[in-house]
């Protein structure tokens, strides 16, 4: 029987993470696991928890957004342990993109006896994950205007998830001036005035866009999508809708590579951004891929 360590994180999903994960809990220890509780105070104390929780061998649960399950994954990796997810946040990108239910609350918790049972029994599968100054990222690294809308978002945090990702975005590219960027793929570098560089592993992000389509999560490789500068500000609400079902990769600005390893630089600050959260670090960055090092409870 397995044991968990649930990780909370109280800001999540306009702190629905509790609400979440108490009838889970309970449906757990009925069954007979062992399952501990934990609310995280800060990413730091979240990586902390992880870690400890996977070096005494629990299964660590990420119950809230994108951030959290980076900062589990961030404890878990070095480890060696196990993680899972309970999606209890705004965006769930990574949760929808290994195919759990992002919507939980909204569905009346009628998908928790069988997250339950996956939990219990569900057989785990090793996935690839990013690693940056550190950080083990699941999902996505990016900087350029998509990073500028994450940190809107994220100072307005108490407002309705789905019009703020939508709202956040026109004001982003209102007041956007391009940078140039040196991109350095697996060794080989080039300039490029860019809009936005993502450096993708899930290739999900912004409640629902499939902004790098192409993203396999077990394939042993990292996706680069570089959006050249110059498209007409109107039409980046155009390729937004696009970016919906994955459609935008084909306009002319999009340019799609693969790689093991990325270094950006750039001329102007812009920040970084990891799934959902800013990392302080200094460019040139570097992203490395990590073939096979999460280990997920998730479906197949």
């Amino acid at each position: 029987m397995r044991s968990f360590t649930a990780l909370l994180n109280p800001i999540s999903g306009r702190r629905a993470s509790r609400t979440v994960w108490e009838p889970m809990a309970a449906l757990l220890t009925e069954a007979g696991a062992d399952v501990t509780t934990e609310e995280t105070r800060s990413r730091t104390h979240a990586v902390d928890l992880a870690a400890e929780a996977a070096g005494r061998g629990d299964v660590v649960v990420a119950v809230g957004g994108d951030g959290l399950v980076r900062d589990v994954a961030t404890g878990v990796v070095p480890a060696g342990g196990t993680m899972a997810i309970l999606p209890a946040g705004r965006g769930n990108d990574f949760a929808r993109t290994v195919g759990l239910p992002a919507d939980l609350p909204d569905r009346g918790y009628t998908a928790l006896p069988g997250l339950a049972r996956l939990l219990l029994d569900g057989p785990p599968r090793s996935i690839d994950v990013l690693e940056v100054d550190g950080v083990i990222v699941p999902g996505n690294v990016y900087a350029g205007v998509d990073s500028r809308a994450n940190q809107i978002i994220n100072r307005f945090r108490r407002l309705p998830a789905l019009p703020l990702y939508r709202i956040s975005g026109a004001l982003a590219i209102a007041t956007w001036r391009a940078p140039t960027f040196t991109v350095t793929v697996d060794g080989v570098a080039r300039r490029v005035r860019a809009d936005t560089i993502v450096i993708a592993n899930s290739g999900a992000y912004g409640h629902g866009l499939r902004i790098v389509p192409v993203a396999v999560l077990d394939d042993g490789r990292l996706d680069v999508m570089v959006v050249r500068a110059g498209m007409p500000k109107l039409s980046i609400g155009r390729f937004m809708a696009e970016a919906r079902e994955g459609a935008h990769i084909h306009r002319p600005e999009v340019q799609l590579s693969t790689a093991t390893a990325v270094t950006i630089d750039i001329d102007r600050p812009v920040p970084l951004y990891a799934d959902g959260d800013e990392i302080v670090t200094p460019f040139p960055v570097t992203v490395r891929l990590l073939p096979g090092a999460l280990t997920l409870i998730a479906p197949r």
